[in-house]
């Protein structure tokens, strides 16, 4: 009954702290944003620790770097992103049009009696992209920016997250010392061993996967850039971007620059090929070093219920459930792989004796049927 009551209290537990951020979750951003890069940062802070500096000194130099950075991306990468984004808007009915006399062409040639149909539905799907992409884009515009304003407003968000990132690297260590002081003094054990392996696969993601978002990222940008593709340091980035989610950030890349590359480029199918050969060699170095050597296999999830935490939390929590979606989903998967550990071993799978018992039965039915 004991045992039933600690589940009891931790389920209500965990129920409170859902409810309670689905309530705050329009000021969590800027906090959640400072924890998150906190917990990347955090082994710096610690290297910086064992060369020498203090844990202030450490704290002060990494935030001065990050937003030293930042303030890079901001004045130099960022008006070229927006510059790309603003010219494929402009070009987007242009582009389809040219797609629209390729995909004609290639069609009229292979499919004869066919053809007709096929540039109808063609034609259909084309206009319709052409006629609505500009109202799609305003959207998707206004509900990034409704989103925004809901969670926080820009510039407090550019104010909070480093006094948040600073003082959770300054804090770490005595903020873990007092959590270990909170645990159950009989399930302490066990608790920092499950502890530790949700810290694996939450740092197998947020430090290991964003590694491999921004260097898959550069290698992408500057794969397509030196190729000569429009607009191939946006598709790039967003690519690197998209990564956290395996297979599908790189195929959606894959098949948004290849589709640019065949109205860019065509007939010339060199600089196509070279395009679909920036990905390959992409793909081929993730799985052949990034993530071997960076992730490993400490995430522990399937890529389909990867994407669908993505959508459930985002759907309950707007951005900030994207934000903290797959962590959560892995600690979730180290809690309930410990529950079925627990659940196997338990009186409730089976005792011993019915065990035993099963076993004499299906042994006495092999030595009947062998006489």
């Amino acid at each position: 009954m004991r045992a039933e009551r600690q589940v009891l209290f931790w389920m209500s537990a965990a129920l409170v702290l859902v409810l309670l951020i689905g309530l705050l979750k329009d000021i969590l951003l800027p906090f959640v944003a400072g924890m998150v890069i906190a917990y990347f940062l955090n082994p710096l802070a610690g290297a910086l620790e064992r060369l020498g500096l203090s844990r202030m000194w450490a704290s002060v130099l990494i935030l001065l770097i990050a937003i030293i950075t930042f303030a890079a991306v901001l004045i130099f990468v960022v008006p070229l992103l927006a510059s790309q984004a603003q010219q494929l808007a402009l070009a987007l009915p242009d582009e389809l049009e040219r797609l629209k006399g390729i995909l004609e062409t290639w069609a009229r040639e292979r499919l004869g009696t066919r053809y007709p149909a096929f540039e109808s539905a063609l034609t259909q799907g084309l206009e319709g992209v052409s006629q609505n992409w500009a109202a799609i884009a305003g959207w998707i515009a206004s509900s990034l920016w409704d989103q925004s304003r809901t969670v926080v407003n820009f510039v407090s968000l550019l104010l909070v997250t480093p006094l948040v990132v600073f003082y959770m690297l300054l804090d770490w260590d005595p903020m873990l010392e007092k959590i270990n002081g909170w645990l159950p003094r009989a399930h302490a054990p066990a608790v920092r061993q499950l502890a530790s392996d949700v810290n694996d696969a939450v740092s197998a993601f947020i430090r290991g996967q964003g590694t491999v978002c921004m260097v898959l990222g550069a290698l992408y940008a500057a794969g397509l850039t030196a190729v000569g593709l429009k607009y191939g340091l946006l598709i790039g980035i967003m690519t690197g971007v998209l990564t956290f989610i395996p297979f599908v950030g790189w195929a959606l890349g894959t098949i948004t620059a290849t589709t640019l590359a065949v109205i860019q480029f065509w007939p010339d199918v060199v600089p196509v090929a070279m395009v679909v050969g920036v990905f390959l060699a992409g793909q081929a170095f993730d799985a052949g070093f990034l993530s071997p050597n960076i992730v490993g296999s400490k995430i522990g999830l399937h890529p389909v219920w990867l994407i669908f935490a993505l959508f459930v939390f985002s759907y309950l929590f707007g951005f900030v459930g994207v934000l903290v979606a797959v962590p959560v989903a892995a600690a979730i998967g180290v809690l309930v792989r410990f529950a079925l550990k627990v659940y196997l071993a338990s009186p409730y799978y089976g005792d011993e004796v019915g065990a035993t018992g099963a076993a004499a039965v299906a042994k006495r039915t092999g030595d009947d049927r062998r006489a």
